[in-house]
């Protein structure tokens, strides 16, 4: 009678915390993995800390351009932090279990960066698009107040729809299994552990990116237009070359966010299993992290000057 009772509890009864299974299928290489995320996240913070002060101390980087950059940057940092120490942590003390509140937490802090990760690249296109198809009124039209109240919309845009986001997948009950086959609390695989019938939370999942993906990438796209069409318009292959050259670092960013981000969450789920779901994920939320530094100051001349003035000064 008892033991029926305690099974009739264990079944109702939901999940006060989850383990992230992670990368626990290979074993034999937990000690490479700790290593590798420790040196790509000590150059996510080296590259883009770099382009903070370069872009907060050079007088020739006073730009609209270079303080979107810096945000972005910032942005980053905060970005791989929600996911890469946990990683860390787990392998190291081979504790792969998290609360619920703190995967939810996890979940709210990701979801709210990646919007705000969304909304800045949308401003940059903006910023871009002024400086080539209207360069003589750039400094009226991107005046430094309105860059600020561009990128705190950028940060603060996404905060409202992703808490509430959060927390009404969190409210869901969670009866049937704890282990999250993922190495961050993401929302497809979280869906994937919840009883009874997610086709709402689906929906509004779907919706958000839409939101904060979807729209503003067709905002980037119409920018770009623009953009593509004014460049082919000069006169001379020069002023075409130097004219590309200040967009095409970010167009590049903007591909590999945006592709691997649609193919995450608005690809139907039947299409692709959980190891591509962990490929895609690395791909956007550390691979391209550690990349964008590299992206914007090898191919911007002047950050590669203030950066050898920078050095020069601390030698």
């Amino acid at each position: 009678m008892n033991r029926e009772k305690i099974r009739r509890e264990n079944n109702t009864s939901t999940v006060k915390q989850f383990v992230l299974l992670g990368f626990c299928d290979l074993p034999n290489l937990q000690g490479f993995l700790s290593g590798v995320f420790s040196i790509i996240y000590i150059v996510i913070l080296i590259g883009n800390s770099l382009i903070i002060i370069i872009t907060s101390f050079d007088p020739a980087l006073k730009k609209p351009m270079y303080f979107f950059l810096a945000n972005f940057s910032s942005l980053e940092i905060c970005y791989v932090s929600v996911t890469v120490p946990r990683i860390l942590v787990s392998i190291s003390i081979q504790d792969r279990s998290i609360s619920l509140l703190h995967c939810d937490t996890q979940t709210c802090f990701f979801l709210i960066l990646a919007a705000t990760e969304s909304l800045l690249l949308a401003v940059m296109s903006y910023d871009r698009y002024v400086a080539i198809c209207n360069p003589l009124h750039c400094l009226l039209v991107m005046h430094p107040r309105k860059c600020i109240h561009l990128a705190a919309g950028s940060w603060l845009g996404g905060m409202p729809v992703q808490i509430g986001q959060s927390c009404k997948i969190f409210s869901l009950h969670f009866r049937n299994s704890n282990q999250i086959d993922h190495f961050f609390c993401d929302i497809p695989p979280i869906l994937k552990l919840a009883c009874g019938d997610t086709f709402i939370n689906e929906l509004f999942v779907y919706a958000v990116a839409t939101l904060f993906a979807v729209i503003p990438s067709m905002l980037i796209l119409a920018s770009y237009s623009k953009i593509i069409s004014t460049i082919l318009r000069l006169p001379t292959a020069t002023g075409r070359a130097k004219a590309f050259s200040t967009c095409s670092s970010h167009l590049l960013v903007v591909v590999l966010f945006y592709g691997s981000v649609s193919i995450s969450y608005l690809w139907p789920k039947s299409t692709h299993s959980a190891i591509t779901d962990k490929l895609l994920s690395l791909f956007y939320t550390i691979l391209t992290p550690m990349f964008n530094p590299m992206i914007y100051s090898l191919r911007n001349k002047q950050m590669i000057a203030a950066l050898r003035k920078l050095l020069l000064k601390t030698l």
